[in-house]
């Protein structure tokens, strides 16, 4: 599913109450079966361990972590005996089998960007939340970066919640929601 919109108009906030990192001012949010409203914060953080998985614009990679560990951290914070092996093979799929040992600041943007979808499904979350994934690439990196993510979200169980201002990116999801100023304009499945 897309959520676009022109700045402003409330879709990074949508991603952040639907994740559980905000609470809304009224109504609630369910995900995964859970009502994050009934959570605390360390309830709220559990439920976004066991079920949810991000990619942002800007990364997020740990600078004194290696590409492997990166990818191995939420495995790792799970209590998973297999992090190290299922981080690589990830991060084979991602294409940096010869770049797992690097620094993010060793690394491409569109590498780091490898790096935070690698992290994103290492840990088979249920829902993925990716916010303006490609706005820190150039239009090729950008696009290469989508397909790989597309294709892992096909192989996957996952759902995919794309927040973009790119509409030809926002017609390869199933669904696209439109907000307006902080509202639901347009709730509609996208052209085929």
């Amino acid at each position: 599913m897309a959520v676009v919109g022109p700045s402003g108009a409330g879709k990074s906030t949508l991603l952040a109450l639907l994740a559980g990192l905000d609470l809304p001012s009224e109504g609630y949010v369910v995900l995964n079966g859970v009502n994050l409203g009934e959570l605390d914060e360390d309830g709220r953080a559990r439920v976004r361990a066991e079920s949810v998985g991000f990619v942002f614009q800007s990364f997020h990679l740990v600078p004194s972590l290696n590409a492997l560990e990166n990818v191995m951290l939420p495995l790792e914070l799970a209590g998973r005996d297999d992090a190290r092996d299922a981080s690589r093979a990830i991060i084979e799929r991602v294409g940096l089998g010869e770049r797992w040992s690097h620094y993010p600041a060793q690394l491409s943007g569109g590498e780091k960007q490898r790096v935070a979808i690698a992290r994103a499904f290492a840990t088979e979350p249920a829902v993925l939340f990716a916010d303006e994934p490609t706005g820190n690439l150039d239009t090729r990196t950008g696009e290469t970066i989508m397909d790989l993510m597309f294709e892992l979200n096909r192989k996957s169980s996952t759902t995919l919640v794309l927040v973009t201002h790119d509409n030809s990116l926002a017609g390869r999801c199933d669904r696209v929601l439109s907000l307006d100023a902080g509202k639901l304009v347009g709730d509609t499945p996208a052209a085929a």
